[in-house]
């Protein structure tokens, strides 16, 4: 077994394995929304953008088109209240998971070193911090941790609003209280904001979820301040690894160099398909109401199944509990074809995550098959 991976947990959806099969039974079929992964079309420009930088026979920029950059920095500021973002503190990613994982070692983060990450949590965090040899702390409130006795150890603060699995947003008072801790410490404070297009609540309904790159959060100064972004969820390219990193340019241009070292570069028709991407609001809109449809369709249904909705004021999720443990509630609704996600895999063990993501097909079965429970 090699260094890193004796380091790292088994793969948590791997124990899901009998419980798919159990789902998988049923005669009408699984309905399996245990995993955010998208199932309806990639948008047509966006394919369309793809196909035309099919010629690429040349290395792409690692640091992203200049087109790129100055479409992520007017996205900031037309969606997300970030004017004034700096193209040089913009950098395309194979994803956001790969910079989850990898960000604790390419800060330079090791033994002794803190990494806070949210309670309940997407596991990532906890197996990056590990992967760089740092310690993960989960926690519901990181300002106490900052500016307890082990503050000064903290190097690297994740967020993440609206949350995985809970679907909690972080709002602006919260938001500039960690920067302002983080920075009494020196700490580097990481937001994923990639499910920022999908709210479902007030008030962020109308206001919009609030960046870490906000001014009102940390006033226009982006210094030791990066925000993670896919375009997965809002544009159904999870197939295209399309994703980049936004903040203080200075922390940006050491991951640039390394990236340049290490060839971690997003494809050329990739960039191209992200800059379309980026400059269209009406697919985002068309796909958020798909996820609305389907989550008015879902969520009454578990409610008469008595299962009890939490947090969820945004993202790709409805988090649950029947106060059961969680894989009680996952053999339950797997004996009706239903497979979801236990919140033990993000440190919740009396939660279920379970996702959006079906055809409105399979979201109707399994509303139906929760309703005759």
């Amino acid at each position: 077994m090699g260094l890193f991976t004796a380091a790292l947990p088994d793969f948590p959806w791997d124990t899901l394995t009998p419980f798919a099969e159990r789902a998988r039974a049923h005669p009408d079929g699984i309905v399996d929304l245990s995993v955010g992964t998208p199932v309806d079309p990639t948008p047509e420009l966006v394919r369309r953008a793809l196909a035309e930088a099919a010629d690429s026979p040349g290395y792409p920029q690692t640091w992203g088109t200049p087109a790129l950059r100055s479409a992520v920095t007017d996205w900031f500021a037309r969606r997300r209240g970030v004017p004034g973002l700096d193209p040089a503190g913009v950098l395309p990613t194979v994803g956001s998971k790969e910079m989850v994982a990898l960000l604790p070692a390419l800060l330079g983060l090791g033994d002794g070193d803190l990494v806070l990450h949210p309670a309940a949590a997407y596991p990532t965090y906890d197996v990056g911090a590990r992967l760089a040899g740092a310690t993960p702390v989960p926690t519901s409130d990181p300002v106490a941790v900052l500016t307890g006795p082990e503050g000064p150890r903290v190097r690297l603060v994740w967020l993440n609003s609206p949350g995985n699995p809970d679907g909690s947003v972080l709002g602006v008072d919260q938001l500039r209280a960690v920067v302002e801790a983080a920075r009494a410490v020196g700490a580097v404070v990481a937001s994923d904001e990639c499910y920022a297009e999908l709210p479902w609540a007030a008030p962020w309904v109308t206001d919009g979820v609030p960046s870490l790159l906000d001014p009102r959060v940390c006033g226009g100064d982006h210094g030791g301040l990066l925000v993670l972004y896919s375009l997965s969820k809002q544009s159904n390219l999870a197939g295209y690894r399309a994703a980049f990193a936004a903040g203080d340019p200075e922390l940006i241009a050491g991951l640039l160099a390394t990236r340049k070292h290490a060839g971690m570069i997003v494809p050329g028709p990739v960039q191209a398909a992200m800059t379309v991407a980026l400059g269209d609001d009406t697919h985002v809109a068309e796909q958020r109401e798909r996820y609305r449809s389907r989550r008015d369709t879902l969520l009454p249904a578990l409610t008469a199944a008595g299962y009890r909705l939490e947090g969820s004021e945004a993202g790709l999720y409805l988090w649950v509990t029947a106060d059961d443990d969680c894989w009680v509630t996952v053999e339950r609704l797997a004996e009706r074809g239903i497979l979801v996600a236990p919140g033990s895999f993000y440190g919740a063990p009396r939660h279920v995550r379970v996702a959006l993501t079906g055809t409105d097909e399979r979201i109707a079965t399994a509303a139906e098959r929760l309703t005759s429970m």
